[in-house]
Parts: structure tokens; C-alpha cells; sequence
């Protein structure tokens, strides 16, 4: 296994130390308190930016709520969509808040982050529905908040890696809205149990050991039983042609990370312009850990001059 790397390890003692009980422990609205508690400890700083707001839209299940970051106060810039993640049960706009911040200033791009509804309140396929909704009003509302649609991306850590990842199959079945690109951070593109070593290899490592995404995957769905639907597993999609320019970002002692790289794979054998930044020594989620783990500001830059490139003025 991979050494991981000194700010990792100090992660990985931490988490061993402790005695905050497993999420497998809690109902949902204690585990989003643990979580948000811890994440606020770790959490990088928040960048200022030009503008923050908060918005509530009509979605498919009532309002629904955005967090608008601008990078200045020039017209016509480009725009992302983010999805944070959680394992579609925790996280929110304020968990995701540093790196929103730090991803617009980095990108020069509109960050849109979708306060989605949560599982087990709001149960599959609610998420995706409110990502698609997002994504929409994004395109159409592009020119009233400063922003181009025709240069739109998608991106989302995790469970919202996978929500990014479906939100760009439904606007390529749909036919729009066109996107630029799509950033995909260390995504869940299989619920449908496939066999992937890395889940096995790396089953017991803070912070998704095997039984937490257990209990991910049976809130999110309600039972246990693998869900091959494209809409869920965004790996079991028959046919990826046509998907835009896509970043792939994994890390080496996440159980997450081999069934990212097949995703990458699968979108480059359909001619889909793939990049890959791989980020080795370190372990799932660890863009919220960047207090303790000096990688993740390195790479929320790298992601942001990623989107900077692609989302570009043609």
C-alpha cells in the first residue's frame, strides 16, 4: 500500500485517536452535526471572493437553494456547477464553502454550489434531479448573474462527483445544456457493487471505511441491493460518446479510486479528452482536510487552473 504522505498520516492518527463514534452509529441529522463540526476544524480558510449570495430556486422538489460565488465583477465569465459531497446524506454549502471560494478565485469561473436534498429524507433519484435542476438554471439564467453559457462546466467531490457525472449524461441526452467540461473528485461511479481492489485494498481507511458506504448506500436507496441504473452508477452507462472534455482526480488510499480510473478509462476508449491527476499519498475527502493535509490547497489549485483552461474564452 502506498506510504501516505506526512499530513496524511497525522489525518490517519487522528482519526485512529479519537472517540467520535462511527456514523453507522447516528441517525442522519447526527452524523451532518459530527460532520460539519469536524470538517469546520480542518476546513482550509475561507478566501474572500468579489461576491457571495445566496439564492433559492424553483426545483423539482420546492425551493432550492444556491450559493453564488463571483471571482470579480466582469461580465460574460465562465460558470461551474458544484456538487458537494457526503455520500448523498451529509454535507452542505458551508462544509464546501473554503473550497468553493478557493475554486472560483483559482478558476476565474462563477461557482453555482446546490444545496441538493439529502438522503434519507429525500431518496434516490431526488439528488440527481435537483443536480439537473442546477445545472438548467445555470444555462438559462447565465447572462442575469454575469455569466456565459456557452462556457458551463460541472464538477463535485464524491457523491457529488457522481451527481456531476449523471448531470452531464442527462444534458447529452437532452441535448443541452452543452458543457465545457466536466470535473470529476474522486467520484462513486459504481452502486452496483462491481469489483473494484481498491474498495477491497483500501476497505478499512478513515474516512469511507466499507461499512460507513454501507450505510451511504442504504440511506441513499433505501435497501442494499446493488442499483445498476446509469443515473446511479454512472460507470454502467452502455455508451459514453459524446461526454465533454472530463478532469479525473483520485487519490491513492481512497476505496474510491480504481472505479474513478475505470470511469477515465471508459470515457477515453469513447473519445472523451481526458486528464488525470492522480494525487497518491492521500485519502478520500481530503480537499476538507486542508488544515491538516497541505495537498489539498495544491490541488483545489490544480483543479481550478484545470477549469481555468478549458473554460477559456474561445
Amino acid at each position: 500500500m502506498t506510504t501516505p504522505d506526512e499530513g496524511t498520516q497525522t489525518m490517519l492518527n487522528w482519526a485512529a485517536a479519537s472517540r467520535v463514534p462511527s456514523m453507522t452509529e447516528l441517525s442522519p441529522d447526527e452524523a451532518r452535526a459530527l460532520q460539519s463540526a469536524g470538517v469546520a476544524k480542518i476546513n482550509l480558510d475561507g478566501e474572500p471572493v468579489h461576491r457571495v449570495e445566496n439564492r433559492l430556486i424553483d426545483g423539482p422538489g420546492g425551493a432550492l437553494g444556491l450559493r453564488i460565488y463571483w471571482p470579480s465583477d466582469e461580465s460574460e465569465q465562465p460558470i461551474c456547477v458544484y456538487l458537494h459531497g457526503g455520500g448523498f446524506v451529509i454535507g452542505d454549502l458551508d462544509t464546501h464553502d473554503p473550497l468553493c471560494r478557493r475554486l472560483a478565485n483559482r478558476s476565474g469561473a462563477i461557482v453555482v454550489s446546490v444545496d441538493y436534498r439529502l438522503a434519507p429524507e429525500h431518496r434516490y433519484p431526488a439528488a440527481v434531479d435537483d443536480a439537473v435542476a442546477a445545472l438548467g438554471w445555470a444555462a438559462a439564467k447565465a447572462s442575469h448573474i454575469g455569466g456565459d453559457p456557452a462556457r458551463l462546466a460541472v464538477a463535485g467531490d464524491s457523491a457529488g462527483g457522481n451527481l456531476a457525472a449523471v448531470a452531464s449524461h442527462r444534458a447529452l441526452d437532452a441535448g443541452g445544456p452543452p458543457l465545457r467540461c466536466q470535473a470529476l473528485i474522486y467520484p462513486v461511479t459504481d452502486h452496483d457493487h462491481g469489483e473494484h481492489a481498491s474498495r477491497q485494498k483500501m476497505g478499512e481507511i478513515f474516512p469511507i471505511p466499507i461499512p460507513i458506504m454501507a450505510w451511504f448506500h442504504e440511506h441513499y436507496f433505501g435497501h442494499a441491493e446493488p442499483v445498476p441504473d446509469p443515473d446511479a452508477s454512472p460507470l454502467r452507462r452502455t455508451d459514453l460518446t459524446g461526454l465533454p472534455p472530463t478532469l479525473m482526480v483520485t487519490a491513492g488510499l481512497d476505496p474510491l479510486c480504481d472505479e474513478g480510473r475505470v470511469y477515465a478509462k471508459r470515457l477515453g476508449d469513447a473519445d472523451v479528452d481526458v486528464r488525470s491527476m492522480h494525487y497518491d499519498s492521500t485519502i478520500h475527502g481530503f480537499l476538507q482536510m486542508g488544515k491538516v493535509i497541505p495537498l489539498a490547497a495544491t490541488a483545489i489549485d490544480d483543479i481550478g487552473g484545470y477549469l481555468a483552461e478549458a473554460l477559456a474564452s474561445s
